[in-house]
């Protein structure tokens, strides 16, 4: 069954699972509920270029999720559907109105690509939905755009630039910079933050250039960027374009000659895709790693089961914040997004293991790692990417909450 264009065949309705969901809250009489049911749209990137980080991988993730309350809350099923917004604003847009005016639609998770993003979160403002972005990054989600029906759960562009930037400018060899940054929001923001964090912690930044998405050939801005002998080359982009780059500065000698690479926005597809022989020493942060701790590893297991590989940090993100939402619906025997939304910034965030927290500006808050990649004799198996470099705490990462919402402070 299709649902409302832009949907796709894989809806999946839960509420057969039979496992009781006790153990998240208290039951709900039906009657609290708007139309019997938490129905929760996965809309992402389906089949483009973020299709591996996201995907089909980010609607298991959500249907991990409810199947940890056995596919019901409050009393209701949950359901899941899923939508493709083409990596286009108007494209995600005309989903989401259709879904939330036809469609029953409660919340919204995944949305990566910025842009779409930030239309998003201006149509569940006005609507009152529960946005839960866990693909885009750009940090403006939780500063002059926020909304109290939104939470950003992926690690976001100030965030990234503020611990990679911080942390590698603090090694040895990282007191200069060099960005290849891609050509939109993203990327704008993402060099603007790590600029400034570079220079905070008395880095140099000697030059930059800008490069369009999807671009299949990088060289002339690697050559520039070899040029300026910056000891280190800051990828500002993401996806297929930062694996373009890595491969790349392998063949033009950049890395082998002993300049760095970091990236701003690296997934675990990715460094797969790259392979250990060219992205061994690239130098990342992020707040999810499948080999991080005891809980993730089990999250991961998981979902390797059924898609056959490990998640990204937007999947594992997906995952938390439905996770996350559906715990707050319980709590507040209710799907109204005023209520829900209330109660997910009050209750305590299980970040896989790690203690996190919600902003009055939707800021989910938890440590990041920086992390080197592991040369292939370092590597003990197939997804075995990535050795810690130094724990990064979100009190020193992410932006201040006052900085441009007008929600509050915390």
């Amino acid at each position: 069954m299709q649902l409302l264009g832009h949907v796709l065949t894989s809806r999946t309705a839960l509420a057969a699972l039979a496992v009781a969901a006790t153990a998240f809250g208290p039951v709900a009489a039906r009657a609290q509920m708007s139309d019997n049911v938490v129905r929760i749209g996965v809309l992402g990137d389906m089949g483009g270029q973020f299709a591996d980080i996201g995907g089909r991988g980010s609607v298991v993730a959500a249907e991990l999720a409810a199947e940890d309350f056995g596919g019901k809350v409050a009393g209701v099923p949950v359901e899941i559907i899923s939508g493709d917004h083409q990596n286009k604003a108007d494209v995600g847009g005309a989903t989401l109105r259709k879904w939330f005016d036809e469609g029953g639609v409660d919340a919204v998770a995944d949305l990566p690509v910025s842009s779409v993003a930030l239309a998003a979160q201006e149509i569940a403002r006005e609507k009152k939905k529960t946005l839960l972005i866990s693909g885009a990054a750009v940090s403006e989600l939780t500063g002059k755009a926020c909304s109290p029906y939104s939470t950003h759960w992926a690690d976001d562009t100030y965030a990234l630039a503020n611990a990679t930037g911080k942390a590698v400018t603090a090694l040895a060899n990282g007191k200069s910079w060099y960005f290849i940054t891609v050509d939109y929001s993203f990327g704008h923001a993402m060099e603007r933050d790590a600029a400034a964090a570079v220079a905070s912690a008395g880095g140099k930044v000697l030059g930059s250039a800008r490069h369009p998405l999807g671009a299949p050939d990088l060289s002339s801005f690697l050559l520039q960027a070899q040029a300026s002998k910056a000891q280190v080359i800051g990828l500002t982009n993401v996806g297929g374009d930062t694996s373009n780059a890595v491969k790349q500065a392998a063949e033009f000698g950049i890395t082998s000659g002993g300049q760095k690479l970091a990236g701003f926005l690296v997934f675990l597809t990715d460094i797969k895709a790259m392979g250990l022989p060219l992205a061994k020493g690239l130098l990342v942060s992020t707040g999810f790693y499948w080999d991080q701790n005891d809980e993730a590893r089990a999250f991961a297991r998981r979902f390797e089961a059924k898609v056959g590989r490990m998640p990204t940090k937007q999947q594992a993100s997906v995952y938390a914040s439905v996770k996350h939402y559906l715990k707050a619906v319980a709590a507040a025997g209710s799907d109204d997004a005023g209520k829900v939304n209330a109660q997910m910034r009050d209750l305590p965030v299980d970040y896989f293991g790690h203690a996190a927290s919600i902003r009055p500006d939707g800021r989910v808050l938890y440590d990041l790692t920086l992390y080197e990649v592991k040369s292939p004799a370092e590597s003990k198996g197939p997804w075995d990417f990535y050795k810690p470099v130094t724990t990064l705490p979100a009190s020193e990462v992410f932006r201040p909450g006052e900085t441009g919402c007008p929600l509050g402070k915390s």
